[in-house]
């Protein structure tokens, strides 16, 4: 019997792993594969509209020249609390294709 709860939980594990390897990166100076991802349009993290929070949503939402970057620091402390409280099924698969995509 497959137990979705599981599944959810190794997705959960697999993206708090991988943000633990893109902080090394960044120590490194190397780029971030979140970031890679926002780069390439996969999604974005922005600013709510009141500046009170960040969203993650899907695909690129502006125009590159008018996206205000949220710096890697405070969005993978944002995206670390999500994904260890509450975050959706739906919303680690987002994250999880950051680094499950081709990157060159």
């Amino acid at each position: 019997m497959d137990n979705p709860g599981v599944n959810t939980e190794r997705l959960r594990r697999f993206v708090l792993d991988r943000l633990d390897e893109d902080e090394r990166r960044l120590a490194d100076e190397e780029l971030p594969l979140l970031d890679d991802a926002e780069r390439r349009g996969r999604f974005r993290v922005v600013r709510s509209d009141d500046g009170a929070g960040l969203l993650l949503v899907p695909g690129p939402v502006q125009p590159a020249e008018e996206r205000v970057t949220v710096p890697f620091e405070e969005k993978v402390a944002v995206l670390r609390t999500e994904v260890e409280q509450n975050a959706d099924e739906a919303a680690l698969r987002l994250l999880a294709s950051a680094y499950t995509e081709h990157h060159d």
